[in-house]
């Protein structure tokens, strides 16, 4: 099972991290992260949940991953001194630490992360080998389920109903289907009360569980 990097590290050093920046927050929608930037800096996620997105030559956007609270990002960058391969936004209000490259390398050593942190990079390239493989092969309606269930995993909540602050505009381009198939696939789970739609944007969901079930009733 997928871990955070707050549980591969532990937390003890989990804090120590966090200590070596101030918090920041940052607007739902900004960009974290660019694809293709210099790795200048890791950003630590300490609450909110962020997409990872894959820009294609057309500008298209393909999702690799959604993050939650206690994942590094933009990690490889920094420990392999290459551009950023992907890009992070946030999908919602997130609090986050802006760690310098010098600081984070010099921390990795000090406490050997390395090798922890690669087997980690390897856990995150399989899982979005997954996540690109639905996109690719899945129906509109299993693709949209699964992009809600990561959301929904991600914001690691206790609240009865999670807030999704995308537009349904935003979740077509992230799962490579049209507005108006993602709103055919809506429809049924909104009559059921299995998520609400939100007038300003975005999504309530009620019941992650039975919107996957029904997802992959129509296969």
């Amino acid at each position: 099972m997928y871990q955070s990097h707050m549980a591969v590290i532990g937390e003890s050093l989990w804090s120590q991290l966090r200590g070596l920046a101030p918090m920041r927050v940052r607007p739902a929608r900004s960009v974290l992260l660019r694809q293709g930037g210099p790795g200048t800096h890791v950003v630590l996620l300490a609450s909110g949940s962020t997409l990872v997105t894959l820009t294609g030559p057309n500008g298209e956007r393909t999702l690799l991953a959604i993050r939650g609270p206690g994942e590094l990002l933009g990690e490889l960058a920094v420990l392999d001194a290459q551009p950023r391969s992907a890009s992070v936004i946030a999908a919602e209000s997130c609090h986050v630490h802006l760690i310098p490259a010098p600081d984070f390398l010099s921390f990795v050593e000090s406490n050997g992360l390395l090798n922890p942190l690669l087997r980690h990079a390897i856990a995150r390239v399989r899982e979005s080998e997954a996540v690109r493989l639905e996109l690719a092969t899945a129906c509109v309606p299993v693709r949209l389920a699964g992009a809600l269930r990561r959301l929904v995993d991600a914001a690691a909540t206790s609240q009865p109903a999670v807030s999704v602050r995308l537009t349904q505009e935003e979740l077509s381009q992230m799962i490579g289907a049209s507005r108006n198939a993602v709103g055919t696939a809506i429809k049924p789970w909104r009559e059921e009360g299995w998520l609400e739609t939100d007038p300003g944007g975005g999504l309530l969901i009620h019941d992650i569980t039975s919107i996957t079930a029904h997802a992959r009733s129509t296969m």
